[in-house]
């Protein structure tokens, strides 16, 4: 049997959600990528299926992922981003072999090489972490107000003033435990 594995938090975003592979980050962390074979397994549900992974590539996929998140989470907050972080961002997306395709519906989609490797499909993410951090998507970045979370997210709303990485997560925690408290201060006489 298969041990379980925490779900995957899939956002409209590749480089953001693949942030989301680390999440509570300044709680519990949660991995959800912990093994090699679970990242082969979020690749291929974004699009980027590559046959296997190695103990290094998974290493690489996770400085990557710590990478756009150091540089997305100082791009959010206006700070000048971390050099360190860029050239990680940098190297991924100059390594790796993708195209992008038109499908007949009229969306891109990434193609990777028939000899695909993880490379290959980081340097998507890495590429799409610059499209959305040096602003050329219509959006913005923001961090999640959960204090446990604070994660990086690209806030595509109308009035760019989302508060919470994933409403369903982060935002009804945060829901949930203002009610409680609100209860607890004014309890119902009965």
């Amino acid at each position: 049997m298969r041990p379980a594995f925490p779900d995957f938090r899939l956002g409209n975003v590749l480089a953001t959600s693949f942030t989301g592979t680390l999440s509570e980050r300044h709680g519990d962390a949660v991995e959800r990528i912990p093994t090699p074979q679970r990242l082969v397994d979020w690749l291929a549900v974004n699009g980027l299926a590559v046959d296997s992974c190695t103990t290094a590539q998974l290493d690489l996929a996770r400085e990557l992922r710590e990478s756009i998140h150091a540089a997305a989470t100082a791009a959010a907050t206006r700070d000048a981003l971390p050099a360190p972080a860029v050239q990680v961002i940098n190297d991924c997306s100059a390594q790796g072999r993708a195209a992008a395709i038109l499908t007949p519906e009229g969306k891109r989609e990434w193609r990777l090489s028939s000899a695909s490797c993880v490379e290959d499909a980081l340097s998507v993410i890495a590429a799409d972490a610059i499209s959305i951090i040096a602003g050329e998507r219509d959006g913005k970045l923001a961090l999640c107000a959960s204090p446990t979370c604070q994660a990086a997210f690209f806030d595509t709303s109308q009035s760019r003033t989302r508060k919470w990485c994933d409403m369903n997560t982060c935002g009804n925690r945060q829901k949930k435990a203002r009610f409680n408290a609100n209860q607890r201060k004014n309890p119902r006489s009965g």
